[in-house]
């Protein structure tokens, strides 16, 4: 369904249109949140499609999607993310030409399941089973781990599993074991990076968040967030690292990394996974100000006060060593150029979370509940206003708008066209208490 900014009424598809402005001086429940999506370099893993991880699939199943067990250190990141968000879009770059690790054992050809240098760690053990003689075992082992093990006679007995695919006809020869080799990745290219933003949009989510360090990576996801956001309605942010040219509330720019309790140093672009984890989870009554980073022990690097203003007035999100802690200082987005439609409060996102998920929730109510459903006259115009200013309660009751008044702050309209309404709607987010100034008075 279409969505997006209006400036006048000529939109030709169906949808919701919606535009936040910075004011001059039912829907019975808020959208969930808790999706991040990432486009990702792997060494194992399906290509041209989204690979999808809850907390359960993340912890059982890791091994066979990823190549590594969910407490392997070398997906620490990803775990990171996972330990946050509930739900964890991964979209592998430079798979589409990596090539397959094989082995070839007498009449079996064994072949990784999927390309990539993960692929050189499988190893194939075929072994006489001690209680039938006429039976063989075959087993398939990752690095040190048994991943499958199958009693057979021949080769046409063999099924596939996970992460070796078998070919090849007759009798079975023994080996101690014959690791499979010629695994590579493949080459990394802008288009991999475009298909994975594109497949992203099959699924809803919060947040995407980007590895990257090239500039040009970060151009395109910034361009990419100004077309779902403005021009699609689909209310969606970016964590990048060191971008702070975005200049946009739809990007978040983390600055350093963190220093952790085992000693490593983390950098930004490393840190985005656990960052965009938290935006993705943070509810639209949560700031992130002053939230501390897991296992954080301090600030990689450190910045001194003037590093930490600057940076926070170049709208970048930096990381401060508080009390044997890394916490984020300012849970802030890119938008520096402020104007009287992207006023200061925009630059915050907490106000950002709570004017999206709004966007978002009304939208979806109207595409699932609304177009070609109801009449667009006095009485299906009603209850669109009944509906929306129910919800906007809500959002008031939670917290996370204030001062709502029904009577005056929503009004639905019919639109110049027939099958057009406009929805009039004023909204004061609430933010959270960042600076307290005191008199302290010594008598």
């Amino acid at each position: 369904m279409a969505g997006g900014q209006w400036t006048v009424q000529n939109k030709v598809r169906p949808g919701v249109y919606i535009n936040f402005k910075a004011q001059h001086k039912a829907l019975n429940s808020v959208g969930e949140r808790g999706t991040v999506a990432f486009p990702v370099s792997l060494p194992w893993g399906a290509t041209e499609q989204v690979i999808e991880l809850d907390h359960r699939t993340f912890l059982e199943d890791a091994q066979k999607l990823l190549g590594f067990r969910a407490t392997d250190e070398r997906i620490r990141h990803i775990a990171a993310a996972t330990s946050h968000a509930s739900t964890v879009l991964l979209y592998r770059l430079g798979g589409t030409d990596a090539k397959k690790a094989t082995a070839t054992i007498g009449e079996l050809t064994a072949t990784a399941k999927w390309g990539g240098e993960r692929g050189n760690d499988l190893r194939i053990v075929v072994q006489q089973d001690i209680d039938e003689q006429d039976v063989l075992q075959v087993v398939t082992l990752l690095g040190m781990d048994e991943v499958d093990r199958q009693l057979v006679k021949t080769v046409e007995q063999l099924v596939d599993n996970a992460f070796v695919d078998w070919t090849g006809t007759g009798e079975l020869t023994v080996t101690a074991g014959i690791s499979l080799s010629g695994g590579t990745g493949g080459t990394q290219v802008g288009a991999d990076f475009a298909a994975a933003l594109a497949s992203f949009e099959n699924y809803n989510f919060n947040v995407l968040g980007i590895p990257q360090t090239d500039v040009s990576s970060k151009q395109i996801a910034t361009a990419y967030m100004k077309r779902l956001r403005d021009e699609e309605g689909k209310k969606v942010i970016a964590v990048v690292s060191n971008y702070p040219d975005a200049d946009y509330e739809g990007i978040v720019s983390l600055h350093n990394g963190i220093e952790t309790s085992d000693g490593l140093q983390v950098p930004a672009s490393v840190l985005v996974w656990e960052v965009a984890g938290m935006q993705a989870a943070a509810s639209i009554t949560e700031s992130l100000t002053y939230t501390a980073i897991p296992n954080g022990v301090a600030a990689y690097p450190r910045l001194n006060q003037a590093e930490t203003i600057a940076a926070l007035k170049a709208g970048e999100l930096v990381l401060t060593s508080l009390n044997g802690r890394a916490v984020i200082e300012q849970d802030i987005n890119t938008l520096t150029s402020f104007s009287a439609d992207r006023s200061k409060p925009f630059g915050k996102n907490r106000v950002v979370r709570t004017l999206d998920t709004i966007a978002n929730d009304i939208k979806e109510l109207f595409d699932r509940y609304y177009i070609g459903k109801v009449a667009n006259d006095k009485d299906g115009r009603a209850l669109l206003f009944t509906e929306i200013s129910s919800y906007m309660q809500k959002l008031d009751d939670l917290g996370a708008i204030q001062n709502f008044a029904y009577q005056t702050d929503v009004q639905v309209d019919a639109g110049e066209n027939s099958d057009a309404v406009v929805v009039q709607l004023y909204v004061q987010p609430v933010d959270s208490v960042e600076k307290i100034y005191m008199n302290v008075e010594v008598v």
